[in-house]
């Protein structure tokens, strides 16, 4: 059995194992990585022989590491990065290419629905009605959306708020506001099964599953980079971020949303961020737009949809797909049962 793992700014790491009563056996370790000394790579193999196939990533890491001296240099990758392509060969742990997807493009309707469909979908991965899925975001109306635990005394201008006609929804994931008027933002999510982020952090996972979207930047005239632990940036500024939950079957819910052209001034009016918050945002005054991805590639956010779309379903696995009946029946629910009520949107007042 064979299991990959390229780490991220570093070097690929190949490991070729059999199983043998449950645990592993006839390691053997390959790469584009660099290892001091010479010796230290049978010593690596060693370390995964013999440990079980069910063991974690954090015990298959520990038994490598115990199996090397304090003299070895790993460059470009680590024995974590081993433990995960090891898993990945014994499908405890697997990768992009392990996985079909579908893809559902932008649908206008009331932007509080996608924040309950984020609650849809994961469940929908866990039973098995769903494949793993990626979903982007349109909406009619405007909407703040702000993060499982953030207080809305301290987040809303309430009285703004309702004179522009912004209403407040508490989504699931944790991170910061989400300030939303029709065609501002462009706005994914991504369901994926556990076991893709086996072994990597919060932090990992984040650059991790958001891989693809840098690629897309590129391609539209974009140089974008990761900034832990959730921001998507340029040279020029901030672009997006991202937030994420792990369900306890380990079904993971990872949402970016990316400014298009925001009106700044309503903004800052609605939002009690304060200008240091939206200096980080890329602009400095509050009578300018915060309009990253409209002004670095002069495309339409229509457009730039198109194109995502397209870099994605070109990179991975993937078909087209819509929403399914039963699935917007459910949203509706959870709107009127949930997403809604006062005691959801004000827990933490």
């Amino acid at each position: 059995m064979r299991g990959e793992y390229k780490v991220r700014g570093g070097k690929l790491v190949v490991v070729q194992v059999d199983e043998v009563d449950g645990r592993y056996a006839n390691a053997h370790l390959s790469g584009d990585f660099f290892l001091e000394p010479d010796e230290a790579l049978e010593r690596i193999n060693a370390g995964i022989d013999g440990v079980p196939t069910s063991a974690s990533v954090a015990e298959l890491t520990d038994a490598i590491r115990a199996a090397l001296d304090e003299d070895v240099r790993m460059v470009g990758f680590d024995p974590q990065a081993v433990a995960i392509a090891a898993r990945r060969a014994v499908g405890g742990a697997i990768g992009w290419d392990d996985l079909a997807f579908e893809v559902i493009g932008p649908r206008v309707m009331d932007p509080a629905m996608h924040v309950a469909l984020d609650e849809v979908f994961p469940a929908e991965l866990s039973s098995g009605a769903r494949g793993p899925v990626l979903r982007f975001w349109d909406w009619d109306s405007p909407l703040v959306v702000i993060g499982s635990f953030q207080s809305v005394h301290n987040e809303i201008d309430a009285d703004n708020a309702a004179r522009y006609g912004i209403r407040v929804v508490r989504r699931i994931t944790g991170g910061g506001a989400m300030f939303m008027e029709p065609g501002n933002c462009i706005t994914y999510s991504l369901t994926v099964p556990g076991a893709l982020v086996e072994g990597l952090s919060y932090e990992q996972s984040y650059a991790y599953l958001d891989d693809w979207v840098l690629g897309a930047l590129a391609e539209v005239g974009i140089h974008a980079v990761y900034r832990p632990l959730n921001d998507i940036a340029s040279d020029k500024g901030k672009i997006g971020g991202a937030a994420q939950r792990r369900l306890t079957d380990g079904t993971v819910l990872h949402h970016v949303t990316m400014s298009y052209d925001i009106d700044a001034e309503k903004m800052m009016q609605v939002l009690r961020i304060g200008r240091e918050k939206l200096s980080d945002k890329g602009t400095r005054s509050a009578n300018r737009r915060v309009d990253p991805m409209r002004s670095q590639t002069g495309l339409s956010r229509a457009e730039l949809f198109r194109r995502f779309i397209a870099h994605f379903m070109g990179r991975y696995d993937a078909v087209e797909s819509d929403y399914r009946p039963e699935e917007l029946a459910r949203a509706r629910r959870l709107l009127d049962e949930k997403f809604t009520t006062e005691e959801w949107t004000r827990r933490v007042p």
